[in-house]
């Protein structure tokens, strides 16, 4: 009986071992890493913050710039010899950002081809304390076995060098974070001296990811190709600095920030060494900036396209889950389908999650979860034999329940063409068939009247909108609108503005986001041969103009009406010239191109 009882007792025992040893590990179910009880105490969380060494002397001090790191880990990683993957999150905004003030941002209300007076240059005043950066990301995945790692970008906080806003160094300050990671790179107890800190503790492989500038950085990060980083999961990322601030040619603001460039966002985010920052100023914002973002023609040139991501994908092997709103008027949807696109391109594992709402908005924690346990933990989920490449909200349905398609756009979307008929200054016709001769039409350009006022106004002089009949079957569009005009202005510069909208407009309670506004988009008419090179237009003389209108992917309801409206300035998004200038359009050399899934027109 005796032999029997300790035999049970020692069962017990190993079992309790047993559970308490898988305790200490991560488990998974599903394909997807799960909450380990021994790593949710956060009073047991090791944290602790180093300096990075990079490879770069953006502020020019004659030494290579360090960046600030934090670390938290489960305190396994120290007593057990447990190695864990690492998902990480670098900022510019973590130790502060400039305040609003009066005149900091550009007086948007100017002729076209003018440059604005100087502009209030607001400071920033530092804030956070050693060794915590940030909090984010944490409480998600620590408890599901991942080291949370976050550094402040360049010239931020207490990281040295200086802000760039999309310059190199942007790129290889996480870089050299994983380099540290992987033992490749150096880290340091101290911004100067201190002793030498090494991750041990890590497995090496890393995930990033983060939102808007925070999501640009995996981005950023991930074009060096660096080892190690095994996958990034952006969300509404910036991925080129002119069409965040630019479109088409045109200057063209952020929506909710009218005024703002690229010298403001480099103020905004400056919160750096204070005895660096005027050297900072001088050569970056004052010289760099200033002879290179031209807001007098809105080109693109070379100051521009070494911050477009695009141009720096050729050594890109991280895996890939964008993900973006559709209805993001500050960092537009477009910035997100170019990376994908590209990427896809290149053979790169990709996939993208798209929503109906505004800006930011992450993938579900599941998918998130499966795509990190896949590449971080090695786990077979099948991640990436999944034959649905795109995710995507539908209108009325919850963040989290998103509707799986092959791909984006809808593989079965075809472009369909719509003609316009004349109707202004009430409203005009859009139809699928070619109509007999229309002639032109003239709007008159007055900032004063926003879009939505225009395009609920029954008779204006200020707008033409042409509408398509009432659906009698829903609409499904899936891609990349097209818009081809011939227009004529009265004066040597014209804003051009279009908007894609479903009427009637609907300004009720039980309004949704997608009930109004389904796409958009902004040209300069003196770009109408290249972006790169603007001419004066001939007052009364016709130019062809092709651009294309953001991603879309949206189901108009039977009973509505697609209207394709034009006006002239845009009272949120671009310059303020003053009222009067007249754009004249020849409706016969004006198209509209949709993609719609299994058209039926």
């Amino acid at each position: 009986m005796q032999k029997l009882t300790f035999f049970i007792l020692l069962l017990s025992t190993s079992i309790l071992l047993a559970q308490q040893t898988t305790k200490s590990q991560p488990y998974f179910v599903d394909g997807e890493a799960q909450v380990v009880e021994a790593f949710s105490e956060p009073s047991k969380w090791i944290r602790h913050d180093l300096f990075v060494e990079t490879t770069f002397d953006s502020d020019k001090d004659g030494n290579l710039d360090r960046v600030h790191v934090d670390v938290t880990r489960p305190y396994q990683t120290e007593t057990d010899g447990l190695k864990l993957p690492v998902i990480y999150e670098s900022s510019p905004y973590y130790a502060g950002v400039a305040p609003d003030v009066e005149g900091g941002f550009w007086n948007v209300n100017i002729e076209l081809g003018e440059m604005a007076e100087e502009r209030v240059h607001a400071p920033v005043t530092r804030i956070g304390e050693r060794p915590i950066i940030s909090n984010s990301q944490i409480k998600t995945w620590v408890p599901r076995g991942y080291i949370v790692v976050h550094s402040s970008s360049p010239g931020t906080g207490l990281s040295q060098g200086s802000p760039t806003v999309g310059g190199k160094n942007e790129s290889l300050a996480p870089k050299a974070v994983i380099d540290w990671l992987n033992g490749r790179a150096k880290g340091y107890t101290e911004a100067v001296g201190g002793e030498e800190v090494k991750a041990y503790w890590t497995t090496g492989k890393v995930g990033m990811t983060g939102t808007s500038y925070n999501g640009t950085l995996p981005l950023a990060a991930a074009t060096t190709g660096v080892k190690g980083l095994e996958v990034i999961i952006p969300v509404a990322p910036n991925t080129s600095y002119y069409h965040y601030y630019r479109s088409n040619g045109l200057v063209r603001s952020p929506g909710g920030y009218l005024g703002e460039d690229i010298d403001v966002l480099y103020d905004f985010i400056h919160s750096g060494d204070e005895s660096k920052r005027a050297s900072n100023n001088a050569r970056v914002r004052d010289t760099e900036m200033k002879n290179g973002m031209d807001r007098i023609t809105g080109d693109y040139n070379d100051f521009w396209a070494g911050r477009d991501y695009l141009n720096q994908m050729d050594d890109m092997k991280a895996a890939l889950l964008m993900s973006h709103g559709f209805n993001d008027w500050n960092v537009m949807p477009e910035h997100s389908y170019r990376i994908y696109k590209k990427a896809k391109e290149m053979g790169l594992e990709t996939a993208i999650y798209y929503h109906q709402f505004g800006h930011g908005g992450p993938p579900p924690l599941s998918m998130m979860n499966k795509w990190f346990t896949h590449y971080l933990f090695d786990v077979d989920n099948d991640i990436e034999n999944e034959t649905n490449k795109a995710f995507i909200v539908r209108e009325s349905d919850k963040m989290e329940d998103p509707t799986a398609y092959k791909d984006y756009p809808n593989p079965d979307a075809k472009p369909v063409t719509f003609h316009l008929t004349k109707g202004a200054p009430n409203t005009g016709g859009l139809v699928t068939k070619t109509p007999a001769k229309q002639g032109s039409e003239t709007l008159i350009d007055n900032y004063s009247f926003n879009g939505e006022a225009l395009a609920k106004a029954e008779i204006t002089e200020h707008r033409l909108i042409y509408v398509t009949p009432k659906l009698t079957k829903a609409v499904h569009i899936s891609g990349v609108p097209s818009f081809t005009v011939k227009v004529a202005s009265s004066k040597p510069a014209a804003n051009l503005s279009v908007w894609l909208v479903s009427l009637p407009w609907n300004d009720g309670r039980r309004s949704k986001i997608t009930d109004n506004i389904i796409t958009r988009g902004w040209a300069d008419p003196q770009n109408y041969k290249s972006l790169t090179e603007s001419k004066p237009l001939k007052p009364g003389k016709f130019y062809e103009v092709t651009f294309d209108l953001q991603p879309d992917d949206q189901i108009i309801e039977a009973g509505q009406q697609i209207g394709l409206m034009i006006f002239s300035s845009d009272k949120d998004f671009t310059l303020h010239p003053k009222p009067g200038t007249e754009l004249t359009i020849d409706l016969d050399g004006t198209s509209l191109t949709l993609p719609i899934v299994n058209p039926e027109f």
